[in-house]
């Protein structure tokens, strides 16, 4: 039977996993300069067109950068970067997909307190009771909810991983607004909020990660049981 040609999409797909290779095995390091199109294109066997495409779908994700004038560079390959997409998705996330993304935060973030709880230093500490202590002295709805992201950012970045940092910033945007909905129209939210925030903040004092990790589990999970009581009202 005659081989027929690799479809377009096949080999711009192929120039990215030999430049992700590349990446991987040490060729390319972060802050490296890129060979020329087409010297990358000669080297790899793939045509011009195909490694054009292929750099630009890798600068979309984060993983190359264009310098003017200069070229095309490996990045730093922070998690940040790296992740930012999926902060897209989070943001333009919908009805059930949305309660996915609140699940998957829910796992997340519990993981990341009960780390901080093991990890968390006294100035980072001193942070967290400070962010709870502005939400407890204002019923301003902006104030607490600003000190609301804060807290939990504070908390995250006590836990001391970036990779899982960069997943949560990711998820926070949306879930950021689930909270502002929350607010303003259930009574009594942010009461039940400075409530759950205190049971964590004890668990991060008491050093305790088993302890911490249930009452952020609980945190995140009123917020998807309230949306989930929206009947199609999420979005």
């Amino acid at each position: 039977m005659e081989e027929t040609a690799p479809r377009r999409g096949t080999v711009t797909q192929r120039a990215i996993d030999e430049i992700k290779a590349m990446i991987g095995d040490g060729s390319l390091e972060p802050g490296q300069r890129l060979p020329t199109e087409r010297d990358l294109a000669a080297q790899l066997g793939i045509s011009r067109s195909s490694m054009r495409e292929a750099i630009r779908a890798l600068t979309v994700l984060g993983v190359l950068e264009a310098r003017h004038g200069s070229g095309i560079y490996v990045t730093r390959l922070e998690a940040g970067d790296l992740l930012e997409t999926f902060g897209v998705v989070a943001d333009l996330s919908r009805g059930p997909r949305l309660l996915e993304l609140l699940e998957v935060r829910r796992v997340l973030e519990s993981t990341a307190t009960a780390l901080a709880a093991a990890r968390i230093t006294a100035s980072r500490l001193g942070e967290v009771e400070g962010h709870l202590a502005a939400m407890n002295a204002t019923d301003d709805p902006e104030e607490i909810l600003s000190h609301d992201l804060a807290f939990h950012r504070a908390i995250v970045a006590a836990a001391g991983n970036e990779t899982m940092a960069a997943m949560l910033e990711g998820l926070s945007s949306r879930t950021f607004r689930a909270r502002v909905w929350r607010g303003y129209q259930e009574e009594g939210a942010f009461e039940r909020t400075r409530r759950e925030h205190s049971r964590i903040l004890a668990a991060l004092r008491a050093r305790d990660p088993e302890a911490a990790r249930s009452a952020a589990a609980a945190h995140v999970g009123e917020v998807a049981a309230w949306l989930r009581g929206q009947s199609g009202s999420v979005g």
